[in-house]
């Protein structure tokens, strides 16, 4: 596969808030030689129809990985959707927030979870992706896009996009050789994206995790108000409040970066136009 342009397709069903960038993640400048990226989307619907559409897209492109984005990766949609790649031979990696993890480990006899991931499949689950407050009265279109906002800020200046670049980056190298990937597996922690993060200052670090453990919160908040409570009077301010941690999630992911920018020691990982990773810090240098 040395010679050959790599395809890597985004499959986006429903939407996180990593979704928007996922596709742009590994050829930031437009320049690379070797890769080749597309993406496919179901549009806002998760239901089975919707999903199949841009699965049958997604698989007539023929693309050597398909990187498979969505809510709740255990619902209907998208595990078709993971059914209809594998059945046809391509390699996968999901990738979803909390709830998707419902997708990926069952309970043994013993009551315990364990993975149960069949062969070909790989999975990234995002705890700091929470779901969004999606009550009527609440949740317009400027909310919506404001909210999703703050999230990739958090998961960009944090850390948890870079260990996504990462592993990709690792996951299309082994391809192009022709050896078998060995396909990610893991939920990113605070400690993990902190950890890709590269922070120079402690104090940025320690604020970077504050972020990422505010934001995997908010989903309980989020939740509540838009599943269980029915009460207008109660789940109105509730999902407002998780909206509000967001942003709070949002400011100090912000603080931490800027912290990183006094110093002059932001780590940046850029791709040079044969795909490979570079690395520097310090904002004059070349990446090396």
């Amino acid at each position: 596969m040395a010679d050959k342009v790599f395809k890597l397709a985004v499959l986006k069903l429903g939407c996180i808030g990593a979704a928007p960038l996922l596709d742009l993640l590994l050829d930031e400048r437009a320049d690379r030689d070797d890769l080749e990226t597309r993406a496919f989307t179901s549009g806002a619907k998760l239901d089975p129809e919707s999903c199949a559409g841009a699965t049958a897209d997604c698989v007539a492109y023929g693309a050597d990985l398909v990187l498979l984005v969505s809510p709740n990766a255990a619902l209907p949609g998208p595990s078709q959707a993971r059914k209809a790649l594998l059945e046809a031979g391509v390699v996968t990696i999901a990738l979803g927030d909390a709830p998707s993890r419902k997708a990926f480990f069952k309970k043994n006899d013993e009551g315990k979870q364990v993975m149960n991931v069949p062969d070909g499949l790989g999975f990234f689950i995002l705890p700091a992706d929470p779901m969004i407050g999606a009550r009527r009265e609440f949740l317009d279109p400027s909310e919506m896009a404001l909210f999703n906002a703050d999230v990739i800020k958090v998961l960009a200046a944090t850390g948890v996009l870079r260990a996504v670049q990462n592993e990709l980056d690792r996951v299309i190298a082994e391809i192009k050789s022709g050896a078998a990937p060995a396909l990610p597996r893991t939920t990113i922690k605070p400690g993990t994206a902190v950890a890709a993060g590269g922070f120079a200052n402690p104090y940025a670090a320690a604020k970077a995790h504050a972020a990422l453990v505010i934001a995997e919160n908010v989903a309980a908040v989020t939740t509540q108000g838009c599943f269980v409570e029915q009460d207008a009077e109660r789940y109105i301010p509730m999902v407002a409040a998780g909206h509000e941690m967001m942003r709070a999630a949002a400011r100090l992911a912000d603080e931490a970066r800027e912290m990183e920018k006094a110093n002059d020691s932001v780590l940046r990982t850029p791709h040079a136009s044969d795909g490979s990773a570079r690395r520097k810090t310090a904002l004059g240098e070349r990446p090396a």
